[in-house]
């Protein structure tokens, strides 16, 4: 039996800030494969950008902790969950609520999950207090292309 995807990586790392690039550009270099437009990967790279950054920042705190990002490619979309063991978040929706920052003192703008809504064309979180977050978006490429 087939899988419904076509392809899939895995990627761990520390939550340390320099990682985070690492992280866009090897999602980006994962959906090459589908040739998405320019505008298309740097949606993808702003989103994994934002997610890493909230693991970094409020998973974990001022700890040390791995993110895991796992991409599964389909016939003309990526799925991408990233995951941290951090320590949760308590109101989800109030979470996802542009402008809200649970860290005000480092001038943090609130616009993670605002940002990565309105570039990804789904987006999902889940999370347990004390056990983590998981954050899972899907893009959509060459959705305005028609091939003849």
């Amino acid at each position: 039996m087939k899988n419904a995807y076509e392809n899939e990586m895995k990627l761990e790392f520390l939550s340390k800030s320099c990682n985070e690039s690492f992280a866009r550009i090897t999602v980006a270099s994962f959906v090459a494969q589908l040739d998405p437009t320019i505008e298309e990967i740097a949606d993808i790279k702003t989103a994994v950008s934002e997610a890493v950054t909230n693991c970094i920042i409020h998973g974990y705190e001022d700890k040390e902790g791995i993110i895991k990002i796992e991409c599964k490619i389909f016939a003309n979309s990526i799925k991408i969950e990233i995951s941290d063991n951090g320590k949760g978040i308590d109101d989800i929706e109030q979470a996802k609520q542009a402008l809200y920052t649970s860290k005000p003192e480092q001038e943090r703008s609130g616009m993670g999950f605002t940002i990565m809504e309105s570039f990804m064309d789904e987006l999902k979180v889940e999370s347990v207090l004390g056990v983590g977050t998981k954050v899972t978006m899907k893009k959509i490429i060459n959705k305005g292309v028609t091939y003849v």
